[in-house]
């Protein structure tokens, strides 16, 4: 029986490109960047270009409001920089996206990890340190959050 999973290298493409079609479709001008550029998968401005933002986007599949970072993104932060987490459905849904500035994102894998290592494992082991770091936001207070971007929506009119 075929998944309904796509692979993992599809996943990060299409959250990709969702994200660039719905910051279009609110308006905005959407870049996807290069491979080589590290840390920034979209450019966005508004129409008047009077405002820029890097995004970073992070995919997963299923309801789990949860992706994996790395280590980086403890101390990956800056003003006009933020993450867009794509939920994605089956493929006749639109998927969720969870829009939060970097600083927020550094400031709660930071905060997450550093739990999760004093916290004991399963068998009242130490946890052993790595580089995985784990956002979530399971009170969706990110959900649809277009407008912590910082554009305004007079400027698409």
């Amino acid at each position: 029986m075929p998944s309904n999973k796509l692979p993992k290298g599809l996943t990060g493409v299409a959250g990709e490109y969702f994200v660039a079609a719905e910051l279009s479709r609110l308006g905005y001008i959407a870049s996807i960047t290069l491979r080589n550029t590290r840390g920034i998968d979209i450019l966005a401005s508004n129409a008047t270009a009077t405002r820029q933002i890097a995004i970073q986007v992070k995919t997963n599949q299923g309801s789990n409001p949860e992706w994996v970072l790395n280590k980086k993104a403890e101390i990956f932060y800056a003003d006009n920089l933020f993450y867009v987490f794509v939920g994605l459905k089956l493929s006749e849904e639109r998927p969720d996206f969870y829009i939060v500035p970097s600083k927020v994102v550094a400031d709660f894998v930071r905060n997450d990890h550093k739990k999760w290592l004093e916290t004991p494992g399963k068998k009242g082991q130490a946890h052993k340190d790595n580089p995985v770091r784990k956002f979530r936001d399971t009170e969706r207070q990110f959900l649809e959050r277009w407008d912590l971007l910082g554009f305004s929506y007079q400027e698409v009119l």
